[in-house]
């Protein structure tokens, strides 16, 4: 693991990375994903390729190399996880994949969490921005525009649980008994939350050092420090120190500008319960959101259902200290619709977007939006997105792509 970058540091790693795409052949690791995997990577690729013949009249193509994970993994090697996709995504800096099956209450872990603990990705950045004709179940959808920071390694994901009933589970709540006076009930099982200084730190780095550079007006810390005072308390304690040691040329805290933050960045910090409440009643207040991992997951949710639902949604996976990133479809696999041509490949293709725009390659990546725009304007969408409107056409996971390349072209 790199150890803590400043905030001079933070860019180096990634402009590297961005080096390394200054090529006209760059190999980019893919993992298809489980379920609708089959039916949205493909569609995406199709996308993929024909921004990047458009962007760059021919002279540059993506060289994809497919690397294996989830239950195709397991049919073909017999492991779930292999090392050689790590590694080859750990090589070549910068991958994508699908969504990935993960069993509820039984079976294996998280391959998804399992990937970016691996990588250290200890950032998963969620953009979440309206695209106009969706319908949505709020009334104005057009005030959210919000970057989400989620810390990506640490809080009740680090997988630090017992199962109820187990010896193990009964020796560790008979020595929380016998050391600490924590009487906890016998049939329970039992989960660490591990928040570390080094963790919260980068995460908010990361959060405020994107901020500044793209002309952020506000940073809201979101947190549960209210009763979980020495984890999420600390996350909150340690953002703001980090804030005035590092960034007190460019940042200011709510309680230091006296409501006047001039021309710095406003920072703040939000309960998370209350953030949730907020984010509907007054999106437009929040530019970017720092948060722990839970905190994270619920809120990159409600704040995708504000603008038309995960589907629309994507997300990344990054390391700002070493240049690393997956990014990633942000949601489940939907087993039932698998390989009917009809699930949305929106969330897998912003992803690329925001891949695209990582490495630099930032024309491909306008690309993508100018097409995905005109294409839900004109109501030309998977039946998801077509919900609410009588104008829609339905189309299947491939016609969507097909609508994008011809709005590409």
């Amino acid at each position: 693991m790199v150890e803590n970058l400043n905030r001079s540091e933070l860019n180096i790693a990634i402009n590297k990375t961005r080096e390394s795409f200054d090529t006209d052949n760059p190999t980019v690791p893919f993992i298809e994903g489980d379920g609708i995997g089959i039916d949205i990577w493909p569609a995406s690729q199709s996308v993929f390729d024909a921004v990047v013949e458009k962007a760059y009249n021919g002279e540059r193509k993506i060289n994809w190399v497919e690397v294996l994970a989830g239950q195709k993994a397991y049919d073909t090697v017999s492991e779930w996880l292999p090392k050689k996709t790590l590694d080859t995504f750990d090589e070549h800096g910068v991958g994508i994949k699908g969504p990935l099956t993960t069993p509820v209450g039984e079976g294996i872990r998280s391959i998804n969490v399992a990937i970016r603990q691996e990588l250290d990705l200890y950032v998963c950045l969620r953009p979440i921005k309206y695209f106009k004709g969706i319908e949505t179940p709020t009334k104005s959808p057009q005030d959210v525009d919000i970057v989400l920071f989620r810390e990506n390694t640490e809080d009740v994901y680090s997988g630090k649980e017992l199962e109820e009933g187990s010896d193990e589970v009964l020796k560790l709540n008979s020595f929380l008994e016998d050391e600490f006076g924590w009487k906890i009930r016998k049939d329970s099982g039992i989960g660490i939350k591990p928040i570390s200084n080094t963790g919260s730190e980068r995460l908010i780095r990361a959060a405020i050092n994107f901020a500044a550079e793209n002309g952020k007006k506000n940073l809201a810390i979101v947190h549960k420090g209210n009763i979980m005072k020495f984890t999420e308390g600390a996350f909150r304690k340690w953002g703001y120190e980090l804030i005035e040691r590092e960034f007190s040329d460019v940042a200011v805290s709510w309680e230091d500008s006296n409501g006047n933050p001039g021309d710095k960045i406003l920072v703040q910090d939000v309960i998370a319960d209350a953030f949730l409440q907020q984010i509907l009643i007054k999106p437009q207040e929040f530019d970017v959101i720092a948060t722990t991992n839970l905190n994270g997951d619920y809120a990159s949710d409600a704040l995708a259902a504000q603008i038309g639902g995960i589907g629309i949604s994507p997300g990344g996976n990054i390391n700002y200290e070493n240049g690393k990133a997956v990014f990633e479809a942000t949601h489940g696999t939907a087993p039932k619709y698998a390989g009917m041509n009809k699930a949305n490949p929106g969330s897998l293709i912003l992803s690329g977007e925001m891949m695209f725009r990582y490495m630099g390659w930032n024309e491909a990546a306008d690309l993508i939006i100018t097409s995905m725009e005109k294409s839900i304007l004109e109501g030309n969408v998977t039946y998801d997105l077509a919900r609410g409107r009588e104008d829609a056409t339905i189309l299947s996971t491939s016609e969507f792509a097909d609508s994008l390349v011809r709005n590409i072209q």
